[in-house]
């Protein structure tokens, strides 16, 4: 009598969930984040110098509206090294949302094809954009080093040696919210629209471009309420020296994160049983 190695078969329950294949399929994951550098510039003149350009051209628009029109206060900051400290959480973010919020409509073809787990392609997505931030991250140390001679005074705490944690609870918000929206969107196509029009406000509701502490105090807590403002503001604080650090903030950050991550695994999984019916 034959045995079979491995026994492919459809799950049924709501919590029938196979999280170490994530890690049986880890090359399939690296073979996914070359693809994404391969396929986003591979036809292009600049290739990845536009991981610099565009940011740099965002801190110009954000000086001249922001810092010159609107006149918002950065708190003794630099402006360049601020607007860069906010883009390059958000910046990330985004990514790592965009690449968890289509996974059925745009991988369709592939996953009506072949099995392998599903969750494999936002996650490969979220470490695409780690490399992106990587080098972003190096023009902000630029921009740092460039200020520190313009101001003295700045300097860093021991605080930003917990930029890896805040880095890592981003991924888990971004990607998990992009998993409950990709569940819902496939199914009602609309809704993107929409989610995009909502995430354009939602960062001026985070904050990117204005300290925390420029807010009135009737009004801070309604931007509190919002999981990403404590990651920003420690760190901020830990690059800076200067912000805000909420211990509390951050407790109420990584609660949110663990209950919507547990709940979007669920209804993604949920989701990945029907959507070849659907799409």
């Amino acid at each position: 009598m034959n045995e079979w190695d491995q026994i492919i078969k459809p799950r049924r329950s709501w919590f029938d969930i196979d999280l170490r294949a994530i890690w049986r399929y880890r090359d399939l994951c690296m073979m996914y984040v070359k693809r994404n550098f391969i396929t986003t510039y591979k036809q292009t003149i600049l290739g990845p110098l536009w991981f610099l350009i565009a940011p740099i051209f965002t801190i110009v628009i954000y000086m001249f509206i922001f810092g010159g029109l609107a006149g918002i206060s950065t708190e003794g900051i630099p402006q360049p090294l601020f607007y860069m400290a906010g883009i390059l959480l958000w910046n990330y973010f985004t990514e790592c949302f965009g690449a968890s919020s289509n996974v059925f409509v745009s991988n369709a073809n592939v996953f009506g094809k072949v099995w392998f787990p599903r969750l494999v392609v936002p996650i490969s997505g979220c470490i695409t954009a780690l490399f992106k931030m990587g080098v972003q991250a190096l023009l902000f140390v630029v921009i740092y080093i460039a200020c520190s001679w313009i101001n003295p005074d700045l300097r860093v705490n021991i605080w930003v040696l917990f930029t890896p944690v805040l880095i890592g609870m981003l991924a888990l918000h971004a990607m998990s919210w992009g998993l409950i929206v990709s569940s819902i969107t496939y199914k009602y196509r609309d809704l993107q629209v929409f989610i995009g029009f909502v995430l354009q406000l939602f960062m001026y509701m985070t904050p990117v471009v204005y300290p925390l502490e420029t807010i009135p105090e009737e009004y801070k807590h309604i931007v509190m309420l919002n999981p990403l403002s404590s990651i920003f503001e420690t760190f901020k604080y830990g690059c800076f020296n200067v912000g805000i650090l909420d211990w509390w903030g951050l407790l109420y950050s990584f609660m949110f994160m663990l209950v919507v991550t547990t709940f979007s695994i669920l209804i993604f999984n949920r989701a990945e049983q029907t959507f070849m019916d659907t799409v």
